[in-house]
């Protein structure tokens, strides 16, 4: 079964930097929106953030605005592979990063605004990611 799989999380001070890894084997992206979103540990209630999200075929990106100038997203059409960079992380960054994507979509507000996870075609498992402080 195909599957998008996150790596790169981890323990950090707060300042530092870290970059999360998204792979997608063997799934054509071709008119996916691919995105990054979060959950803090304990909020489960809050509800899912959404974080960042490109548009495979254009590149075309947004942020929510807790991460802009902070965080980059990008993804290398070769590897099959979503990036997201994160710089000057903060202790309220802490949380399960998820990797999403959705098929004939393109990165919006409302790919962000996720509901469900079932919403999305792929769902990745998480990657933790703690900034102390």
């Amino acid at each position: 079964q195909v599957q998008v799989a996150e790596s790169g999380g981890g323990l950090v001070q707060a300042g530092g930097s870290l970059r999360l890894s998204c792979t997608a084997p063997g799934l054509t992206l071709d008119g996916y929106a691919m995105g990054w979103f979060r959950q803090a540990s304990g909020k489960e209630r809050e509800g899912i953030e959404g974080v960042s999200c490109i548009t495979w075929n254009y590149g075309t990106t947004r942020y929510a605005d807790s991460v802009k100038d902070r965080f980059t997203i990008s993804r290398d059409k070769d590897k099959n592979t979503m990036y997201l960079q994160m710089n000057n992380l903060v202790p309220e960054d802490t949380g399960m990063y998820y990797c999403a994507a959705r098929a004939y979509d393109f990165c919006s507000q409302a790919f962000l605004n996720a509901v469900s996870r079932s919403d999305y075609n792929y769902w990745g498992r998480g990657t933790q990611v703690t900034v102390s402080s």
